[in-house]
C-alpha cells in the first residue's frame, strides 16, 4: 500500500521496470508510490543498471536486523554528569523543546536549541548533535542556518577543522533585541504601506492600525526608545555586570570601542527607560563612575535577608557587577 514498506513483488517490478528502460516516475505509477521512494530504493541498491530485485530484498532486510541489533548508547555525559537523572534530563529537554515549538520555531530547531542548552559546555559539534538528536547531518545544518540567522547561536572553528555550535549566555538578550528590531521593521513596512493605500481607505485603515500595534510593542519592549538604542543601553548592561569595578564614562566608552557620547546617550536611555535593564539598575557612584546594582524592589526584605545569611554561611558568592551591591535607595 502507498505509504508502506516496498514488498518482494513491488522490488520485483521495479527491477522489470527498469529493465526496460523505464524512468522512476513511470516505475513508481506502476507501484502506485511516490517518485522519490522509487528513486531511493533503486539507488541505495545498484543504481539503475545493476538493481535487482532479489539482493534489494535481502539488503533490506540485513539492514533492518543491524539496526534492531545495535545496543542502546550510553546517555550522554552531560545527563550523568553531577549524579543527575538521565530520564529526568531528557525529560526536561524534550519539554523544553515542545515549549520552544508551541512559540512558533520549526520542532528540528527547537530541539537543536533544547539540546545544546541542556549541555554543560553549552556546545556541540555537528556530528555530536546529529548523534544525539539521530537526525541526519543535513537536518543539523538546516536548523544551525536559522539559529545563526536569528543570532541565537554562534559557530567556531576547532582541531581538524571541526566547527563547534554555541549558546551564548545572553541568548535571551539578543533574542529579545532581534525580536524586537524586527517588530520595528513591521512598523516601518505597514507604515509606508498606509502611505501607499490611502490612510482613509478600508485597506489604508488595516494597515495603520497593524503599524501602530507593532510600533506600540517596540515602545513596551524598549521602553519607548529605539530598537538601536535599546541595543546599546543592552550592551553597556552588559559591560557593567562583565566590569570588576564601577567604570566612569570615558573607561566605558574606551572598553567598548565607543565615543563618550555614545556611552552617554546608553546610560540615559538605561535611567529613562529602566526596564530595560529588570532586574538590575546602572546607579552612579560619588565618584561620577557607574555600576550596576540589584532592583531593591525585586526582592522582599526577608529574601534578602535570607541571601545575607546563605552568605555567611557558605562564603563569599559573586553578585552581579562582580561585586555590585543590592540597590537601597
Amino acid at each position: 500500500m502507498p505509504g508502506g514498506r516496498l514488498s518482494y513483488e513491488d522490488r520485483r517490478r521495479i527491477a522489470s521496470g527498469m529493465a526496460e528502460g523505464l524512468g522512476y516516475a513511470e516505475v513508481a505509477r506502476r507501484i502506485d508510490r511516490p517518485t522519490s521512494t522509487v528513486s531511493r530504493e533503486v539507488t541505495r541498491n545498484g543504481g539503475p543498471a545493476g538493481y535487482r530485485a532479489d539482493y534489494a530484498h535481502h539488503e533490506t532486510v540485513r539492514r533492518a536486523r543491524r539496526h534492531r541489533l545495535i545496543d542502546t548508547p550510553a546517555p550522554p555525559a552531560a545527563e550523568v554528569a553531577y549524579g543527575r537523572d538521565p530520564d529526568a534530563v531528557r525529560a526536561f529537554e524534550d519539554q523544553f523543546a515542545a515549549v520552544i515549538v508551541d512559540t512558533g520555531l520549526p520542532r528540528m530547531v527547537a530541539r537543536l536549541t533544547a539540546c545544546l542548552y541542556v549541555t554543560d559546555s553549552g556546545s556541540l559539534t555537528a556530528a555530536e548533535l546529529a548523534d544525539r538528536l539521530r537526525v541526519s547531518p543535513a537536518s543539523i545544518s538546516k536548523a544551525v542556518a536559522y539559529l545563526e540567522s536569528q543570532d541565537l547561536i554562534r559557530r567556531e572553528r576547532g582541531p581538524r577543522r571541526r566547527e563547534r555550535y554555541f549558546i551564548d549566555d545572553d541568548v535571551w538578550t539578543r533574542a529579545w533585541t532581534s525580536s524586537a528590531r524586527m517588530n520595528g521593521t513591521w512598523a516601518d513596512v505597514a507604515r509606508l504601506g498606509a502611505e501607499a493605500l490611502g490612510a482613509a481607505t478600508p485597506a489604508g485603515v488595516r494597515v495603520r492600525e497593524m503599524g501602530e500595534f507593532f510600533t506600540q510593542l517596540v515602545q513596551d519592549m524598549t521602553g519607548g526608545i529605539s530598537v538601536a538604542d535599546a541595543s546599546d543601553a543592552l550592551t553597556v548592561l552588559a559591560a557593567l555586570v562583565e566590569a570588576a569595578e564601577p567604570f566612569g564614562v570615558r573607561e566605558l566608552a574606551n572598553a567598548l570601542g565607543w565615543s563618550a557620547n555614545r556611552a552617554e546617550d546608553a546610560l540615559r536611555d538605561l535611567a529613562d527607560a529602566p526596564k530595560i535593564a529588570d532586574p538590575f539598575a546602572v546607579r552612579r557612584t560619588e565618584s561620577g563612575a557607574y555600576t550596576v546594582v540589584t532592583r531593591f524592589d525585586r526582592l522582599t526584605p526577608a529574601q534578602r535577608e535570607g541571601l545575607s545569611a546563605g552568605s555567611r554561611t557558605s562564603g563569599p558568592r559573586r553578585s552581579a557587577g562582580r561585586g555590585a551591591a543590592g540597590e537601597r535607595s
